[in-house]
Order: C-alpha cells, then structure tokens, then sequence
C-alpha cells in the first residue's frame, strides 16, 4: 500500500479552488497513478475527515520552449474532493 503523504502532493490554491471552499469542497494535486479510493483512504487519514465525494482530472503538461530547445512540463492530475455535511473544514485553508 502507497503512504498517504506520497499520494497527496500539495493543496491547489486557486480563486476558483478557494470559492469552492465554501462548498467544502477542496482540491489537491495528486500522484499521477493514484486512483479515487486510495485519493479518499490518503485524505480520510491525513485530515481525519469523512470524504463524500472524489473528482479527478488528467493535465497534460505545456510545450515550453527555452530558445531554439523545446520540450514539455510534467504531466499532472488534480482531485477535487467533497467532504461529507458533518465534517469539520480543514484548518491550513483558513486565512
């Protein structure tokens, strides 16, 4: 089994993400072969929070050019998950 803090990489701070907070939805980017249960089993245990809901998203990664070179970014995967009505919001979001 995958440790929690491998699959979840970092919170996304965003407008959009921070409105959605209302919502108690919140949005993580993910390791890129992680699926939803195990995405779910890493918050629930990170967080200690009930997860109703996980939506993910595949980013392809951007053409980048340095001069006459080119290449791409890393490939990406976000997971926006909805917490469950009874529970608590996550702390570090509060500003």
């Amino acid at each position: 089994m995958k440790e929690p803090r491998d699959i979840i990489k970092r919170p996304v701070i965003t407008e959009h993400s921070a409105d959605l907070m209302g919502e108690k939805k919140y949005t993580f980017e993910v390791s890129t072969k992680a699926n939803k249960t195990e995405i779910k089993n890493a918050v629930e245990e990170i967080f200690g929070v009930k997860v109703a809901n996980v939506n993910t998203m595949n980013l392809k990664g951007k053409f980048k050019r340095m001069g006459r070179y080119g290449g791409y970014r890393s490939d990406r995967k976000k997971a926006v998950i909805t917490l469950t009505e009874d529970s608590e919001e996550l702390e570090f979001f509060e500003v």
